[in-house]
């Protein structure tokens, strides 16, 4: 990526009208989808950068002059600034890939800061022609210039220092490649590392079986929707110009559709194709009436529930990548992004031995990746789960988890600070270090950035409901479930505790039997304690066998277990007087 300051004088870079007329044209796109304050954002990072000050570009200096916060304003307690940033990097995707994917000029905000960077896209004629400069030529800033005009060496002086020059590239080069053949003549091509890029989707143009114009624009918008929401997830890369011969034959799935309108009711379909082999790996029908809902609604409804279903990670694409990867790659030849999919794998699966596949692969990763903050987050995550789910893996009491999950997160947020995954990553890991106020906010800008992530939604609902916020938390665990992607038995067991703490004895019993985590100690004890409180102690006793044989650990520690998770005192109590209910005893609080 280019330097974001702008040389009027240059044919490496935009200018600085370009800019302002590309900035213009996104501003007034319909294809930008960005409140106004947004637009603010972006016009005043992209003035401030072309004027010579984006040094000066910081979250306090934003949030004062564009959304007007007091001198006051604390960054770390206030994450609007680098929400409103990843708002606007997802608006500008979203338009480069719908409206301005012909335009010579490309702007975005790279994560990590908010200077922009402005660049020609990459099949854009660059300017040949000199510009004629002005009398104010002096004061442009040149980007790599080391001597002032008059300091200029001669025109011999220079043609010598060339050929030199040349001569030595030249010769690095021979050498360079000499011993590159030497080297590899005899190396086992097993041994070259394989990287395999994220999956390409193909959006293709959706049919319509109406004679109504209105069944076209229909088509075309929910097309354009799919494509925004899809272009959201940083898992997968989104092709919006199926036209394109070879971006077609390089695309790993195709998601094909159709519109069908009879009167004021409106159906999509849509399918998930693979290229490899033409299967069919994900189709649905998505009903709504256009006399009850406004057509922008459905449209956007339909989008976010075809991307969930497909992008999530636990959706198609996932599922699909990750059977295929588990037969065909190796431990030492996996990528960085082929560590996602074992991630994935793993937490569907939690097995000992899942857990101990996406250690390995994520530890390669980010050794043989360092600068990728979604292996370094993620690491972080299998980190903490052996302290979290450790009766269940099989782990051993230690600090050393949290330890290694707290330096993977600090990487992972040192790279990329606003990605929904970091940002989840560390709510989790300082929720369990006792930081309830930094979790909550981690857990909050990550829900901002991606709200239709099911995941961060799920974890962050739970991290709400177990800080004391129940009613808010379990309305998120409930908006997670109803997507109906992901771990739908972790959830469920949290919407069990839900009820439980609303005194509904009956109904988090139902959500607990519900759930199939049958194998998960935590589980079993949320279970004992519903059933002690609810006087069932022959089904109680059922629960305390299991757990005596398979956590005996557990079971000799419950208070420590119960206050890692449950933050306030009287939510503590109250679930250890339904174990005490069933049979167990418990020492009071006093007494320890």
């Amino acid at each position: 990526m280019r330097s974001a300051k702008v040389n009027a004088f240059s044919s490496l870079g935009p200018t600085a009208d370009e800019v302002c007329r590309q900035v213009e044209r996104i501003l007034t796109s319909e294809e930008f989808h960005a409140p106004k304050r947004g637009r603010n954002f972006l016009e005043f990072v992209v003035n401030e950068t072309l004027a010579g000050r984006s040094d000066f570009l910081k979250a306090f200096t934003i949030a004062n002059v564009v959304f007007g916060r007091e001198a006051s304003f604390d960054p770390q307690n206030d994450p609007v600034v680098r929400i409103e940033a990843g708002r606007i990097r997802k608006a500008l995707e979203r338009y480069y890939l719908v409206a301005g994917e012909r335009d010579d000029v490309v702007i975005t905000v790279p994560k990590g800061g908010y200077v922009p960077h402005f660049e020609y896209a990459r099949d854009a004629p660059t300017p040949t022609e000199p510009v004629e400069t002005s009398d104010n030529a002096q004061n442009v800033e040149y980007e790599d210039q080391s001597h002032s005009l008059e300091e200029a060496p001669r025109p011999g002086l220079v043609t010598l220092i060339g050929l030199v020059t040349a001569l030595a590239v030249v010769l690095a080069l021979l050498l360079l490649a000499l011993t590159f053949a030497l080297s590899s003549r005899d190396a086992p091509t097993a041994a070259l590392p394989l990287t395999r890029p994220e999956p390409k989707v193909i959006v293709e143009f959706f049919a319509e079986s109406s004679p109504a114009d209105v069944g076209s624009d229909i088509a075309r918008g929910l097309r354009d929707d799919i494509i925004g929401q899809l272009a959201q997830f940083d898992d997968i890369v989104v092709v919006a110009d199926p036209l394109r011969d070879e971006r077609v034959s390089a695309a790993d799935y195709i998601l094909q559709g159709n519109v069908q309108i009879d009167g004021s009711r409106l159906r999509a379909a849509a399918r998930l194709v693979h290229q490899v082999d033409g299967a069919v790996i994900w189709a649905n029908n998505f009903d709504g009436d256009l006399q009850n809902q406004n057509q922008l609604v459905i449209q956007g409804n339909f989008a976010r529930k075809i991307a969930d279903a497909i992008a999530q990670p636990y959706g198609a694409i996932f599922q699909t990548d990750t059977d295929m990867i588990a037969r065909t790659a190796q431990m030492e030849d996996r990528s960085a992004h082929e560590c996602t999919f074992v991630y994935s794998s793993y937490r569907q699966t939690m097995t000992a031995q899942s857990h101990s596949a996406a250690r390995e692969c994520l530890q390669q990763a980010t050794q043989r990746f360092p600068d990728n903050a979604t292996s370094w987050a993620l690491l972080s995550m299998v980190y903490l789960d052996e302290i979290r789910f450790r009766h269940t893996l099989g782990t051993v009491s230690s600090t050393q988890p949290l330890a290694l999950a707290s330096a993977a997160v600090k990487r992972a947020a040192s790279l990329a600070p606003d990605s929904p995954r970091v940002l989840q990553a560390q709510m989790l890991v300082s929720f369990f270090r006792g930081d309830i106020d930094e979790a909550l906010k981690a857990g909050t800008a990550a829900y901002a950035a991606n709200p239709d992530d099911v995941e961060v939604a799920g974890e962050y609902g739970l991290r709400l409901a177990m800080s004391g916020k129940w009613q808010s938390g379990c309305e998120l665990l409930s908006i997670a479930l109803n997507k109906g992607i992901g771990t739908r038995g972790y959830y469920e067991v949290g919407m069990a505790l839900c009820a439980f703490m609303e005194g509904d004895l009956e109904e988090a019993e139902k959500w607990s039997r519900r759930s199939d985590l049958d194998d998960n100690p935590m589980h079993r004890l949320v279970l004992l304690s519903i059933l002690g409180a609810a006087g069932k102690t022959d089904e109680a006793m059922l629960e305390k066998d299991w757990l005596n044989i398979h956590a005996p650990i557990l079971m000799t520690d419950i208070r420590q277990e119960v206050s890692l998770r449950l933050q306030l005192p009287e939510d503590q109590e109250r679930f250890l007087n339904g174990l005490r209910a069933s049979g167990l005893v418990i020492s009071p609080l006093s007494a320890r």
